[in-house]
């Protein structure tokens, strides 16, 4: 089985029956990466791969801090024995050291996950933050907007998406940049 088939067969498993629309979603940020895939070059099994992935730590049976970011990474480095990149990249996905600093655990997880930069981390957020909880494709202001309406303005997770939102809609600009190029 190949890195990206056992990714979207956990994912699926984790997802499908204890939240379905986690699920959904999750296939249309693997389906959107699959689609950039060739931006990030090598390292595109690993972006598909995390992409499917990159909710899972809101699986019921895996939290334990409350940051999926960083429960779903956990679970993938320390139970599934995931590739060391695809746990950076759920760990970091989509300006998650903000969360992380909001809750106090931004030294958990940079001990724990060295960050991912550039391309590879703005593809991850592209997949993520233009793709509805149904998995459908959306404006990345149009996804942030619903963020902050489904958690309410004073959740941490509003605070820290609205703090995140500049530098997830830059990253969203790269990525069309870069595609727009061929």
């Amino acid at each position: 089985m190949d890195q990206v088939e056992g990714a979207r067969d956990l994912a699926q498993q984790l997802l499908a029956e204890s939240i379905p629309r986690r699920w959904f979603h999750s296939q249309g940020v693997g389906r959107k990466a699959e689609s950039i895939a060739a931006l990030v070059r090598d390292d595109g099994p690993a972006l598909v791969a995390a992409s499917w992935l990159h909710d899972v730590g809101y699986s019921p049976d895996l939290i334990v801090t409350g940051m999926h970011q960083l429960d779903g990474a956990r679970y993938l480095r320390d139970v599934a024995r995931a590739d060391d990149l695809v746990c950076r990249l759920v760990a970091h996905h989509s300006c998650a050291f903000i969360e992380a600093r909001n809750r106090g655990l931004g030294d958990q997880l940079a001990d724990e996950f060295a960050p991912v930069e550039g391309i590879l981390s703005d593809a991850i957020t592209y997949a993520d933050m233009t793709t509805t909880p149904d998995g459908d494709p959306v404006d990345v202001e149009r996804r942030l907007a619903e963020i902050l309406d489904r958690y309410g303005p004073d959740h941490l997770v509003a605070r820290s998406i609205s703090e995140a939102g500049p530098l997830i809609t830059q990253s969203v600009q790269r990525i069309k940049s870069a595609l727009a190029k061929g």
